[in-house]
């Protein structure tokens, strides 16, 4: 059984046993949904309140793609998380931290999270040169990975070792090499309000022999990372959230669950790169075990579906870049479904995007004039429609907040997923 360095200081940091250790981060559940795990809540910050469940928008590099913060506010934003992968490469976390921390960096105002970077390291390791992301389809034999321990010669930039992972920057081939404690110095640079605790990703495709081996890892990592984060959090400003792993395996997301808990962290993320068919049981047998009273953040899920799965089994917090990777490309969220604006038929269509939308595109713009743009190839297409599809995706979940406070959540679900194809 490991034994961190720290023990007896560890031990101080249990859950339960923080004492004065506690920060200024407060989560206060308003209302359950009857029958569920589901809730609506506030979660009070240095920077601001989230009122959960919430979107976060990913501002992977202190941006959010083609929009500017006043643009990002007026969809409904309330939180930013930038990635500390990106940001550590590319200007630098002591650039960032010279610069007042993200908030200010980016000039946004209200509350900031940063994720650890191990998803990162699992695209750029075991993920490398595979169709696979957050959410993979199991069953696509193209995607197995056979034996873990004979692929030494794949072409990977990211190798991980039992005290943490080496690889190689994406943008100059320079070698880095991170641990637990070097992924909490470089959060703290960064000065977000919520960080996360390093963590070892891996793909529903891995054998469970492998994924047994990395949950250990990743609970030995979890304690380092609450040991770094307490030497360094004196002013009591930055919370930190333990991620729970485990894959789709039931026995070892549950043993997860109940390590990262023992651990005095101030709110938990649930990873992974998940099977669709079986996301919610993941969560739900997380979830089932997390204590009620800390914030829980499904990282990287953000489709309309996901959302509604995700607070019934008890999420708070979403994060995705879709809503703004989409409308990059084209796709633009709709109440009936996603809508390809390059289609031939939207060429003459001067109605809105969504005519009962509030957001800046659909009052302002029609589907004929977006469409226009992304066929010239102009920077103001990628902004309307990652405007529209932001405001789409937080206030869905806004609205699903509501109906939990409304006692509707059920009737609200069914009519969204009926019209939703």
């Amino acid at each position: 059984m490991y034994k961190h360095p720290d023990a007896p200081r560890l031990l101080a940091y249990r859950r339960g046993a923080s004492g004065d250790c506690k920060n200024k981060m407060e989560f206060k559940i308003e209302k359950k949904l009857k029958g569920t795990l589901g809730r609506a809540g506030i979660l009070k910050t240095p920077h601001g309140e989230i009122h959960t469940p919430a979107f976060v928008a990913v501002g992977t590099k202190a941006t959010i793609k083609s929009l500017n913060p006043e643009q990002v506010k007026a969809t409904g934003v309330e939180v930013v998380l930038g990635n500390t992968y990106h940001l550590y490469l590319q200007p630098g976390d002591e650039i960032v931290r010279d610069g007042g921390g993200i908030g200010k960096f980016m000039n946004w105002p209200g509350p900031t999270m940063t994720d650890s970077g191990g998803f990162q390291v699992f695209s750029l390791g075991a993920a490398y040169g595979k169709d696979i992301s957050k959410i993979t389809k199991i069953t696509d034999p193209s995607l197995l990975i056979p034996e873990r321990f004979d692929d030494s010669d794949a072409p990977r930039l990211a190798k991980i070792g039992q005290d943490g992972v080496s690889f190689k920057s994406h943008l100059d081939g320079s070698i880095h090499y991170i641990t637990p404690e070097k992924s909490i110095q470089i959060q703290h640079n960064l000065g977000a309000d919520i960080i996360f605790a390093f963590d070892e990703c891996t793909s529903p495709t891995e054998d469970l022999r492998y994924q047994e081996e990395a949950l250990e890892r990743t609970h030995r990592w979890a304690e380092r990372s609450l040991v770094e984060h307490q030497k360094l959090n004196s002013e009591k400003k930055i919370s930190l959230f333990g991620i729970v792993q485990g894959g789709r395996d039931e026995r070892l997301r549950k043993e997860s669950a109940r390590v990262i808990s023992s651990l005095d962290f101030d709110g938990f993320g649930i990873g992974g790169s998940f099977a669709k068919e079986d996301m919610s049981t993941a969560v739900r047998w997380v979830n089932e075990i997390l204590p009620e009273e800390k914030p829980r953040h499904l990282l990287g899920i953000g489709e309309p579906e996901d959302l509604f799965m995700g607070v019934e089994n008890g999420v708070d917090l979403f994060d995705c870049v879709l809503p703004t990777r989409l409308g990059r490309n084209g796709t633009i969220y709709t109440k009936t479904g996603k809508i390809i604006i390059m289609n031939t038929k939207f060429r003459n269509d001067f109605s809105p995007i969504e005519k009962d939308c509030e957001c800046y595109t659909c009052k302002n713009y029609s589907r004929a004039y977006v469409a226009h743009l992304f066929h010239g190839k102009e920077m103001l297409a990628g902004t309307l429609a990652s405007i529209h599809n932001l405001y789409f995706i937080v206030n869905l979940v806004k609205n699903i907040r509501q109906s939990i406070l409304d006692d509707n959540f059920f009737a609200f679900k069914d009519d969204f997923l009926k019209g939703y194809l």
